[in-house]
């Protein structure tokens, strides 16, 4: 049976790993899987059926009626899907943002998420992007990069991103919303983020999109093709 070949992508918010992620699964020809989108989808159907996020037991029940995938446009980019519709756009607007930590740490979720993750190794070669990848999800992953920047160049590409979306959102907020992130992704007892013992760290404070890709590229080689 063929190999495929697994690129892992950790990093906090803001730090640039989907749209590096997107670029890097589009110039190999890789399904991009951004788990990220994947628990925002579920978080979206909680808020949707008015649940607390806080109540693990009913999220945890939902995950046996709920359908999240990943498709890939024929440009390299992908769409998340909530039961069959695309949720892509949504998943990103703030209500979602702001209510995804506590159910991203639910044990059940992660679980039922990182199963998910794993089974479309199985059939593609992927670049897959989150923040447990390298450490949890694909531990024996091919590549292992860990994307940092400066909190303020997070801040301000976490702004950006709201504001091409149409959300109306102040940079206040956007701080206020990293910075809890960032405490929750960190002090988790499942999962925390962390750097793998054995990923690149690149710091992409001062590079464009392409250049960190290409320093990529340099430690793949040829063997992504």
């Amino acid at each position: 049976m063929k190999k495929h070949l697994v690129i892992a992508i950790d990093g906090p918010g803001g730090s640039g790993k989907s749209t590096v992620a997107q670029k890097l699964a589009c110039r190999l020809g890789y399904l991009y899987v951004n788990t990220g989108a994947m628990y925002r989808a579920l978080t979206l159907k909680v808020l949707r059926r008015k649940m607390s996020v806080d109540d693990s037991a009913a999220i945890a029940s939902l995950t046996c009626e709920t359908d999240v995938t990943i498709k890939r446009r024929e440009n390299g980019s992908a769409d998340v899907f909530l039961d069959g519709e695309n949720v892509t756009s949504r998943v990103r607007e703030p209500d979602v943002a702001n209510a995804v930590s506590p159910v991203s740490r639910i044990p059940a979720v992660r679980y039922w998420l990182v199963e998910k993750q794993r089974k479309a190794a199985e059939t593609y070669n992927i670049v897959c992007e989150g923040r447990d990848i390298g450490t949890v999800v694909f531990p024996s992953a091919d590549y292992k990069f860990f994307l940092t920047a400066s909190f303020e160049k997070r801040a301000q590409r976490r702004l950006g991103e709201y504001e091409k979306s149409g959300v109306k959102i102040s940079m206040s907020e956007v701080i206020k919303e990293l910075k809890e992130r960032d405490r929750i992704d960190s002090t988790r007892e499942m999962s925390p983020l962390r750097r793998a013992d054995d990923a690149v760290e690149i710091d992409s404070s001062d590079m464009t999109p392409d250049q960190v890709v290409m320093e990529m590229l340099k430690k793949i080689g040829d063997s992504g093709k």
